[in-house]
């Protein structure tokens, strides 16, 4: 299942957090992801992203050895995480974007970021995160976009020789997607289009024509 319309890809989307554990990913497959997530938008073209994939199961032993707690029993949702076959580690690089402004042709004589009104090269990494999403489900793959606790920052960093200035944004967890039960969050409903848009001021709802179809599976 390949290379659907961009609404079926976009509706098809979940977060899939249980895996098939033998069936890898495809290195042209993992290519294109990546590829594809370097097509994400970014403030002046700085690029401040970078992405550690861990792809074999010692990469990925790794990261959980550093993330979790060793003498914990872990939940069902952890896991089902860990039979994915592919982590991607998204890192941002605020002082790309730092230089990238005190650049000549964009006029700023320093680099405080106290100009930046909100911290694009976490939003501009945030993107490329969600085009790899969206590549995996063309890719007929499920994915997930999770969080790493703050307190095992500095463990990551050390363990796969992360340069200190780079932020994790989260990891996004590639593969097949296995049996799974529905996230119980998915009972609150999505907010319909008239509910989330306001025309022309705040609390005037954007008009719309029709409603949006159920939850993927």
């Amino acid at each position: 299942m390949t290379g659907m319309e961009f609404q079926d890809v976009v509706r098809r989307r979940r977060m899939v957090r249980r895996y098939d554990p033998d069936r890898p990913v495809a290195p042209r497959t993992l290519e294109l992801i990546l590829r594809t997530a370097t097509r994400a938008p970014s403030a002046g073209f700085s690029q401040g992203w970078d992405f550690v994939v861990l792809s074999r199961p010692g990469q990925r032993q790794a990261f959980w050895d550093v993330t979790t707690d060793p003498d914990a029993e872990p939940d069902s949702w952890l896991a089902g995480l860990r039979t994915a076959p592919v982590l991607i580690v998204c890192l941002s690089d605020e002082d790309a974007y730092l230089r990238r402004y005190a650049e000549p042709d964009k006029g700023w004589t320093d680099m405080d970021e106290a100009r930046w009104p909100v911290p694009y090269w976490d939003v501009d990494t945030g993107m490329a995160a969600l085009l790899m999403l969206l590549t995996a489900v063309d890719e007929g793959l499920g994915g997930l976009f999770f969080g790493v606790p703050p307190e095992y920052h500095e463990d990551v960093l050390e363990a796969f020789s992360i340069p200190h200035g780079r932020t994790i944004v989260g990891v996004v967890a590639v593969g097949y997607a296995a049996a799974d039960r529905r996230s119980p969050s998915l009972r609150r409903g999505r907010r319909e289009v008239s509910e989330v848009a306001h025309d022309g001021r705040f609390g005037v709802p954007f008009p719309t024509t029709s409603a949006e179809g159920p939850e993927p599976a």
